[in-house]
């Protein structure tokens, strides 16, 4: 193994449960409702455009007419403020991180602007700059292995030597599908208690619960 290519939400920082529950609350009230267990596993860790397309999709089918174009501002707005308030990065990541003997990489599904936003406010840029990208540089997002690929060929390494650290089915697949390995992340406060089996069937290799757990794995 050469390098460790790191989702962002839900495994650098504790944003998933932040966006879960704004989101389902924003659906539910136009009448769009499921579990948690269902929305995570279709929905988490796919690119924001995927997801309105998505769930715009499901929408006009309840409502039978189409959506406003500013229909989603309310629900960005909110989340906005409460990742301002109450973000934090995932307990023990700084200092796993700082210490961490590979090296490592962000592949996230959010944009340029809001991933880096991300990790200078919990203190986590400077751990991985300039090696952050985005869901933005390539045409496909998770589940689809494109992001995963552009980040190991942006440091020059072989899929075969990477090792993914994701938290989510789409992500997961994701890293599959690109020839690497995939330690699936639980440690973030989203992660309902039967995240580990769900993600393990989804392809994970291996499941990590916290990054003390993780940084044993990687050695």
């Amino acid at each position: 193994m050469t390098l460790v290519i790191f989702d962002c939400d839900g495994v650098l920082v504790d944003s998933e449960a932040l966006l879960i529950d704004s989101e389902m609350a924003f659906l539910k009230q136009h009448g769009l409702e499921c579990t948690t267990e269902c929305y995570v596993a279709k929905f988490m860790g796919i690119p924001i455009s995927d997801w309105k397309a998505q769930t715009t999709a499901l929408l006009v089918d309840i409502k039978g007419k189409p959506i406003p174009d500013d229909f989603f501002k309310p629900l960005e707005a909110t989340i906005s403020r409460r990742i301002e308030k109450e973000l934090q990065a995932v307990a023990g990541g700084f200092e796993a991180l700082s210490y961490l003997k590979y090296a490592k990489c962000v592949a996230s599904s959010s944009s340029a602007q809001s991933l880096r936003s991300k990790l200078k406010s919990t203190g986590l840029f400077e751990l991985f700059n300039p090696h952050i990208f985005s869901t933005e540089l390539v045409e496909h997002g998770k589940p689809a292995p494109d992001l995963f690929l552009h980040a190991a060929l942006q440091l020059d390494v072989s899929p075969s030597d990477c090792v993914v650290v994701e938290d989510s089915a789409n992500g997961v697949m994701a890293g599959k599908r690109a020839g690497m390995q995939v330690i699936g992340f639980t440690g973030g406060s989203h992660c309902p208690s039967n995240h580990a089996h769900s993600l393990l069937s989804t392809g994970a290799d291996l499941i990590a619960t916290n990054f003390s757990e993780l940084v044993d794995l990687l050695d």
